[in-house]
């Protein structure tokens, strides 16, 4: 295959699904533009949002390009299975979700103390942070892993999907499930 045949193939298996993460991206920020009433109840809420959708992207692209790789090589089927390799790369991401989300709470927390501006209660934008990266993380995992088997299934190179995936789900289901997240803890706290 010439080099301009591999450049138009990645690009036919790539422009679609960029055009998608294009829309997913405008419904996002939509999304973030509903949430500024919450941003007086949470002081902070706004500094946690670009990083917490920065790690979805970080934490499953790695997914992605695990089952990508092992998809590659032939270690992992395109389907849901139990299969050792799957099975491991979905909880080491799960966890490191769960794990990042916490961090985020506590370390916007701390940087804003530390420059003097108003915080909400860290317990509130941890709860915050929980919530929505623990549904984020079950969406994340669940529609990757179905989007990159079906395309591997249909002939398209995973590689060229993980990216614009993983961007799209992350930002459509993390604004989501952070507007989820902010109405839970307003009841609750």
């Amino acid at each position: 295959m010439s080099t301009r045949d591999v450049f138009w193939s990645i690009y036919r298996e790539a422009l679609p699904v960029l055009l998608i993460a294009l829309c997913g991206g405008i419904f996002a920020g939509l999304v973030l533009e509903g949430t500024l009433e919450s941003v007086e109840r949470f002081p902070g809420l706004l500094v946690m949002v670009p990083v917490f959708l920065a790690t979805r992207g970080n934490v499953y692209g790695a997914l992605g390009g695990r089952i990508s790789s092992g998809l590659h090589q032939g270690l992992i089927p395109p389907r849901f299975e139990r299969n050792e390799r799957l099975v491991n790369a979905v909880v080491a991401s799960f966890v490191n979700g769960i794990g990042i989300s916490i961090v985020i709470g506590v370390v916007t927390w701390i940087a804003l103390l530390v420059i003097g501006w108003e915080v909400a209660a860290v317990y509130e934008l941890v709860g915050i942070m929980l919530i929505a990266g623990t549904l984020t993380s079950v969406v994340m995992i669940v529609g990757l892993l179905a989007l990159i088997f079906a395309g591997y299934k249909s002939g398209y190179d995973p590689d060229n999907l993980v990216g614009p995936v993983v961007t799209t789900l992350g930002d459509i289901f993390g604004m989501l499930f952070l507007v989820f997240a902010i109405a839970i803890v307003e009841v609750l706290a």
